[in-house]
């Protein structure tokens, strides 16, 4: 076991390339006065929940497979992550109790999982029995409720997910919608209705949660002004089990995309601290880094591994303890 251990770390070093040490305080953006409230407000990210979106190193599962991987984000120090797909690209099958024994050797835990909206409708149990395989307390996806904009679409779609959320819940599982920005836009049909608002106020808080996916919260704020992304977290601490920390620029128009470009934590301009801590109970979320650029688009070694490393211990700085 020691020797496949060896081999695979190598092999994630052949492929990475050398690591390039960045030091937080030469970041642009909010870090250094997170850090300063970090040291004044105690732990704003607690212990035992600091995990990973897989997708953020997509890259390394296809080229060397779970195994590598999670042995890697072990060593960096994550606790949990979240999946996004089960396969491995080249390095070949694997099945959802292998999965769960890999992340049982590297001490990880499955906090939860991004599917699609038609997995749940074709293939609903099957999705849930994964999720119990490998341990999951949330199901969720990233893809907004519905494409159809309107009042009447939001009501299909809540009815979709309450009873997605009811089957999920039988199973002691939660499930889970994951925002972009489009989603705190307005009813084509009803310029004065929100479209979060909508879906929180359709969706039984017994059977739907939200993970909310802090820096498209913010891109929200800036492209449909009017709401501050904390509130409604704690309006409905109950409904947020997950967030998604991502930090970000602005991009020179508000309107575009996302409204903002994601980067390495501590590199962008999102105020965590001030978020963080202004939350209430923070021991209720998962604290889930994420970066969506392209693994091949992060500019410094060893690339999407780099950056989940270097991200991890700028959330350790964060939260004000090692």
């Amino acid at each position: 076991m020691a020797r496949n251990r060896i081999d695979r770390r190598a092999l994630l070093r052949g492929l990475a390339g050398s690591t390039v040490a960045v030091s937080a305080a030469s970041l642009t953006g909010a870090l250094p006065a997170a850090a300063s409230a970090a040291d004044s407000n105690g732990q704003l990210i607690p212990r035992g929940r600091m995990g990973i979106q897989l997708y953020s190193v997509r890259d390394k599962i296809a080229q060397v497979g779970f195994a590598a991987v999670f042995e890697e984000l072990s060593r960096i120090g994550y606790q949990e992550v979240e999946f996004a797909g089960y396969t491995q690209g080249a390095v070949g099958a694997i099945t959802p109790a292998q999965i769960r024994q890999l992340l049982d050797d590297n001490g990880l835990k499955a906090a939860g999982s991004h599917r699609g909206l038609n997995d749940f409708r074709t293939n609903l149990e099957w999705e849930l029995e994964v999720a119990e395989t490998l341990g999951m307390p949330t199901l969720g996806t990233a893809q907004a409720p519905t494409g159809d904009r309107t009042i009447a679409g939001y009501q299909a779609a809540a009815a979709e997910f309450n009873a997605w959320g009811a089957a999920a819940a039988a199973r002691g599982i939660k499930l889970y919608q994951h925002n972009h920005t489009i989603e705190f836009s307005f009813a084509v049909d009803r310029p004065d209705v929100r479209l979060y608002d909508l879906f929180l106020e359709l969706t039984d808080p017994r059977y739907v949660y939200l993970e909310m996916d802090i820096l498209w919260a913010y891109g929200g704020a800036r492209k449909y002004p009017g709401f501050r992304p904390v509130d409604y977290v704690n309006a409905h601490p109950e409904r947020f089990p997950l967030f998604h920390v991502k930090d970000g620029v602005p991009l020179p128009d508000p309107q575009q995309g996302n409204s903002y470009l994601d980067v390495e934590f501590g590199a962008g301009v999102i105020p965590f601290a001030e978020f963080f801590g202004e939350l209430k109970g923070r021991g209720r979320f998962e604290f889930l880094w994420e970066q969506d650029t392209a693994p091949n688009a992060q500019p410094n070694p060893p690339g999407s591994l780099g950056a989940a490393e270097r991200s991890y211990q700028r959330m350790v700085e964060l939260r004000g303890a090692r």
